[in-house]
Formats: C-alpha cells, structure tokens, sequence
C-alpha cells in the first residue's frame, strides 16, 4: 500500500525550522498538526519533535537558540517553567502565569516567550459551546500547563476553582495568585473532585503510559459533569474512556492543540 505523502517531504535548503522540545516527546501531536497548517498555507517551513531531558535543557537549549534557521519552540512538559528563565522577554499572559508554552525569535535576534495553552483550552470548550462562566470546576495539575488553565478559567469567569496537586505548596502558590488576580471567585484546595463539579480537569501527565494510575476519582461526580482531559496522545485516556463508560461527557486534550497552532504559528511569524 503507497504511503501518504508528509507534510514535510518537500524540506529544503531554505526551509525555516521549528522545534517541539520535552521529555518525554513521543506523546506529541505537535509535528502532525503544524505540518499540516504549514502545508495548507504553503509556507516553506517544518516542525521537528525533539526529546530534552531536563539534565540536559540547559546545554541543548543554549545552543539550539544559536542557530539562525530556527524559528521557534513549542515548550511541552517538563519544561514550561523552567524556560522561562531562557528568554529575553516575557510576554503578558507568561508572566502572570509564570511559565511558556512557545518561544520566538525576533528579528532583533532577541527571544521572546508567551504561553496559550489557557486561552486556547477555553477556546476549545466553547467551540462545542460550553462556556464555563459560572461553572464549578476541579482541576488536578498545578504545573505550566495547569497553570494556565487556571488562570484562564478564572478569567472566564468560573465560579469556583478547587486545584489539586501532589506538590501542595506550588498548589497553594497558584492559588494564592488567583486570588489576589481574581477576588470574586472562589479558590480552594482539594484532594478530591466535589460533587457538584461542573467540570473536572486533568492537567497532569497521568495517562500518558497505560500503567499510570487514574488522576482523580470520578465516582463523586453527577451525571452532568464534564470530563476534559490536556493529554492528546493517547487521546482516549484511560480518565476519558471510564467517564464515557459512565454516561458523562468528555472533552479531548487535542482541542487544545487544534485552537492554539494557528495561534502560535503567528507568534512565530510563520504565517501570512
């Protein structure tokens, strides 16, 4: 059977450089969907998967910012926070959030960093038209990722917020800022989800490998409680497959990945 043609089978001598950096890497659907939005918009570009352990970051990242042809980064686990630190400027969100999920160069040469994994989760649900305004939320995960969508769900208005994490201090931090940013809502901790979540969120790495352990119960929860999960490979987390099997919704970790793309591509300056 002819194999279909990839989206970076036409990379040449000109062709500018992108790069998803993580440990581990192989989870990503990040190649796969920006090579297809570079394709579809014809732009002479390509997004490579690299594997950085985090003894390593400071090494490779030093000199990957040395080569002129790369573009930009996209930042996944374990690396959000720590990156910070690599870039010239921190834009808005980044540094309320204190993390990035992308770097670009400028054409100064400078390196500027941002993060959109927030706006873009909430673009997500209300692109199936759940607006979380009001909603009582749970989410486990107070790490770059999980703080981004706290803060974002904050500034779209939920009600209530009750954060989980197995380092309670970075959890209290978080939510310590969220209360100062937004005093109208409410923010607690919680090892559990409450019965009256509205929505429950998984932003941590459980469910990436088959053995890992649920991230939270879902046996609290009521019948119209939302189940979204941030991991996009594999998209049907073991989370996402038993809250089908009970009846409730799900939202998947690729919608993300699908709202933001275009989002960061144009950080990049990649697009038209």
């Amino acid at each position: 059977m002819p194999q279909p043609a990839l989206p970076n089978a036409r990379v040449q001598g000109g062709t500018r450089v992108f790069a998803i950096v993580g440990d581990p890497i192989a989870q990503t659907r990040s190649p796969l969907v920006f090579n297809e939005l570079f394709l579809r918009h014809d732009v002479d570009a390509v997004l490579v998967p690299l594997q950085v352990p985090a003894a390593d970051l400071d090494t490779v990242m030093r000199g990957l910012m040395r080569i002129p042809n790369l573009g930009g980064f996209v930042v996944t686990v374990p690396h959000k926070i720590r990156l910070v630190e690599f870039v010239d400027e921190v834009l808005p969100i980044a540094a309320r959030v204190g993390a990035i999920n992308c770097m670009a160069r400028a054409a100064d040469g400078r390196w500027r960093g941002e993060i959109y994994d927030g706006e873009a989760f909430v673009a997500g649900l209300r692109k199936f038209g759940r607006d979380p305004r009001g909603w009582k939320v749970f989410q486990a995960g107070a790490g770059g990722a999980g703080r981004a969508v706290a803060h974002a769900l904050a500034a779209a208005g939920v009600a209530r917020l009750d954060l989980a994490d197995v380092a309670v201090e970075r959890a209290a931090e978080l939510l310590a800022d969220l209360s100062r940013l937004y005093p109208d809502t409410v923010f607690r901790f919680a090892h559990d989800a409450p019965a009256d979540s509205d929505m429950v969120v998984n932003a941590t790495p459980c469910g990436m490998a088959a053995a890992d352990p649920l991230p939270f119960a879902l046996d609290p929860l009521g019948p119209h409680a939302l189940v979204a999960d941030l991991i996009m490979k594999p998209e049907q987390t073991a989370l996402l497959q038993l809250a089908e099997a009970r009846g409730l919704a799900t939202h998947l970790g690729r919608h993300l990945l699908d709202c933001q793309a275009e989002i960061i591509a144009r950080f990049w300056g990649a697009l038209p």
